[in-house]
């Protein structure tokens, strides 16, 4: 191997190595709170004894799954996840994909970077925060927004009483909170497209809506299918602070708002049940690895450019 030939294989391992240096954190926090836990699974297949530890505890086979799917609430917690999360996939893709697009139009970089600002703030608020700005605004005796109904239709709402007010409050509230980061991800999408593109269409006559569905929006469509295919194989694991902070963990709407993970969370404050916890734990990550495959080799047999690996 000749001199130079050396010279740029030992440049490049020291590129390398800086980079590794520099996701070292990440990788140990991933490694400490992703891999380690992993051996807590065998915990899902036994009669888990907090005293006998996980390894003395008594294997159960599958009566910790056959717990929890022949519960009466069961069918609600699986109908409320997969309806609720699915419903955001498709209202949060909407949402980003459609104010990345007129963000895109606006001209002028200080208005610009006014509406990405004001777009993206919410999106450091804390769920807990969320959760009591909108206590103030949905409040049975001091609301904004309920007091103002009163007073023009004579009428009471109690949106902590009535469950189905929340298939709407909820999309709303997650689209206001993080449709500012994932609009910012379309966008700098939209930045790498050819100028010359829209030029071009211009001279042919195209509309911007023209110029939008056939330009803007084909560039868009491999990072839509991406940010999918990672939002189905989390659909089995709701956001727990969406679920939990924002309806303030009230009863009376569990019928709607309550999924997976607050269910497993009552189950380990409430009843101290960590076998059946686990078990729950681990169907959904069987069932959003599955997820993941299918709906990646689904997109690859249409483009074998939207698959995400």
């Amino acid at each position: 191997m000749s001199e130079r030939a050396l010279h740029k294989k030992r440049k490049r391992f020291i590129s390398n190595w800086q980079l590794i240096v520099m996701s070292l954190p990440a990788i140990v926090k991933i490694f400490i709170f992703a891999y380690l836990p992993m051996a807590g699974i065998v915990m899902a297949f036994k009669d888990y004894v907090p005293a006998k530890g996980i390894l003395g505890s008594s294997w159960n086979g599958l009566d910790n799954f056959k717990f929890f799917f022949q519960s009466a609430d069961a069918w609600k917690i699986l109908r409320n996840t997969i309806g609720l999360n699915g419903l955001l996939i498709v209202v949060e893709l909407l949402a980003g994909v459609f104010f990345a697009l007129l963000l895109y139009e606006v001209a002028s970089k200080r208005a610009l970077k006014v509406y990405q600002s004001v777009m993206f703030f919410p999106y450091f608020f804390s769920w807990v925060l969320v959760g009591l700005m909108l206590t103030t605004i949905l409040n049975p005796s001091t609301g904004l927004l309920t007091s103002i109904i009163h007073k023009v239709t004579g009428h009471e709402i109690g949106f902590y009483s009535e469950p189905w007010y929340w298939l709407i409050i909820l999309p709303l509230v997650a689209v206001w909170k993080g449709t500012g980061f994932s609009s910012l991800i379309y966008y700098s999408a939209l930045m790498s497209i050819d100028k010359e593109l829209f030029e071009a269409a211009e001279i042919d006559g195209a509309t911007k809506v023209q110029a939008t569905r056939h330009i803007s929006i084909p560039f868009l469509a491999p990072m839509m299918v991406m940010l999918t295919i990672l939002a189905i194989g989390h659909i089995m694991r709701a956001d727990f602070g969406l679920f939990y902070f924002v309806p303030r963990n009230v009863s009376a709407l569990f019928p709607v708002t309550d999924v997976l993970d607050t269910y497993v969370f009552r189950a380990l404050t409430v009843n101290g049940d960590f076998a059946m916890s686990s078990a729950v734990g681990v169907f959904q990550s069987v069932v959003g690895f599955v997820l993941i495959l299918g709906t990646n080799r689904l997109s690859k047999m249409f483009n074998k450019e939207y698959g995400l690996f």
